[in-house]
């Protein structure tokens, strides 16, 4: 076969690496952000965080926007990171958004006073106690012998995150005997000292089952606490129909009367079946929003968390030294990492851009539903987004991944804003989340001795236009946690 040379034309797209940062910093949610930005800190000299706002990076631009709804006027402020970019956040849709609040510091919820931040101040700042910790301060505090105390520390350390002990006294006796080789300690004195961590804080730790758990905060009750002696009968002896809530069985078997039983239900169902893990789980993450939601003059407004990320720039003094004809080493090396960190400001920049203008568009449809709850919430799809701000599908399902939008009814992932969609005797759209609403305020509201079926739920929504078949009533449901209409029957 001759071999030939041929010429075509033709066009295709490809992937730059300026273009392969900005689409994986777009994916990015904001603790993957945080750490990226710090790695491209401690990687380009040229790159430094900017303590004061540079007035001169941003441009306040006052345009009068015109809807069907109403008219208003919005001040669309864009920070550019200190590169010139002339592509603008779209402003036809009618929601505030603020581009000037990004990086100079003010939050949309600056009703906190200082005095409220100042009390945070503490909680922020020190380290979470453990159970081990609260508890090994009580024992620090109780008159023991060193036998009794080598055995309750043993004790807490063998105690569960929910606070049960989860191993046998015999294996307890076995490691206080080997830290006090010559000490001769009995399980008697395991016992004793087990009955006195019982009485520590929080009440009910160190129990080794529920029962246990649960007759230990009854006994620490005061002795005029009514219904008292129903609650502990009913634990100590009827534990089993107390599981599985057979109430016909405890007014048989406890000889109570139907008033009776339902006070003792009412003190046992106020105690705290995990002691331990209010303790426990006090070390919380912390979500942090990548955008604020606020209503202003009767106006919803969306910016981004000023305090998600921090405040980048070029470092002058570092970009000064580079020399326009200079071909040595360490003058390449400068030149190459301004071109990084340019790259990067952009990639950045463009991130927070397409953030910005996806959530606006999601406030828009969903405004309903921060006026009014999930009961208002609209069907949305990705594609609808993607159509209104000009972006591609998938780049709205990257935008919304782990980002969180904080707005006055709660803090939300942005993809809890999309859901699918039934339809409605009108014609119209009712979204999957705002059935599950119903659903849930239609049982919160519903006579316990006749609890509603799925079929009468759907019949409920049908009367209001919602046309749900049975089975997704279920599923729904199911996703809800809700028990079927036999387990949530009660007879009290």
């Amino acid at each position: 076969m001759k071999a030939s040379l041929n010429i075509q034309m033709g066009q295709h797209l490809t992937m730059t690496p300026q273009l392969q940062q900005a689409i994986r910093l777009l994916q990015l949610s904001t603790i993957e952000l945080q750490q990226e930005i710090q790695n491209a800190l401690d990687s380009n000299p040229l790159l430094e965080v900017s303590e004061e706002y540079d007035s001169k990076t941003s441009e306040l631009a006052n345009k009068t926007q015109e809807s069907h709804q109403d008219d208003y006027e919005a001040e669309i402020s864009k920070n550019t990171l200190e590169i010139n970019n002339n592509q603008e956040i779209p402003d036809q849709l009618p929601v505030d958004t603020a581009w000037d609040d990004i990086f100079t510091g003010n939050s949309a919820n600056t009703s906190i006073s200082n005095d409220e931040e100042d009390e945070g101040f503490e909680s922020r700042s020190t380290v979470a106690e453990t159970l081990y910790d609260h508890l090994l301060w009580q024992v620090n505090l109780t008159p023991f012998t060193l036998t009794d105390r080598t055995i309750a520390v043993c004790l807490i350390d063998a105690l569960d995150e929910n606070g049960y002990v989860t191993v046998e006294l015999e294996d307890i006796l076995e490691a206080a005997q080997h830290i006090l080789p010559n000490e001769d300690i009995e399980l008697d004195e395991v016992i004793a000292v087990l009955h006195r961590v019982q009485q520590f804080e929080p009440a009910g730790v160190a129990a080794r089952n529920l029962q246990e758990c649960l007759t230990i905060q009854l006994k620490q009750l005061p002795d005029n606490t009514e219904f008292k002696t129903e609650a502990l009968t009913i634990i100590q002896e009827h534990i089993d129909l107390l599981a599985s809530q057979d109430q016909a069985g405890l007014l048989k078997h406890a000889k109570l009367s139907e008033y009776q039983l339902r006070c003792a239900m009412a003190l046992i169902q106020s105690l705290n079946p995990h002691p331990g893990g209010n303790i426990s789980h006090n070390d919380s993450d912390y979500t942090i929003p990548d955008v604020i939601v606020s209503k202003q003059k009767n106006r919803w407004r969306v910016e981004l968390n000023p305090d998600s990320t921090p405040k980048l720039r070029i470092n002058n003094q570092y970009a000064n030294l580079i020399r326009r004809a200079d071909n040595s080493s360490d003058n390449t090396y400068l030149k190459n990492n301004l071109q990084e960190a340019r790259w990067f400001l952009k990639s950045l920049q463009s991130r927070h851009e397409t953030l910005l203008k996806v959530a606006t568009c999601i406030v828009e449809h969903q405004r309903d539903f921060l006026e009014q709850g999930a009961e208002a919430m609209k069907a949305l799809v990705l594609r609808s987004v993607a159509d209104e701000v000009g972006l591609h599908e998938s780049t709205v399902s990257r935008v919304t991944n782990q980002k969180y939008m904080l707005t006055p009814r709660g803090l939300f992932e942005l993809k809890y804003f999309f859901s699918s969609h039934v339809g409605t005797n009108s014609g119209g759209e009712c979204s999957s989340t705002a059935i599950r609403a119903m659903i849930k305020k239609l049982v919160s509201q519903e006579n316990p001795r006749k609890p509603l079926s799925d079929n009468k739920i759907a019949d409920l929504l049908q009367e209001q236009g919602i046309e749900v078949a049975r089975r997704t009533i279920a599923k729904y449901r199911e996703s809800l946690n809700i028990p079927s209409s036999s387990d949530r029957k009660r007879l009290l």
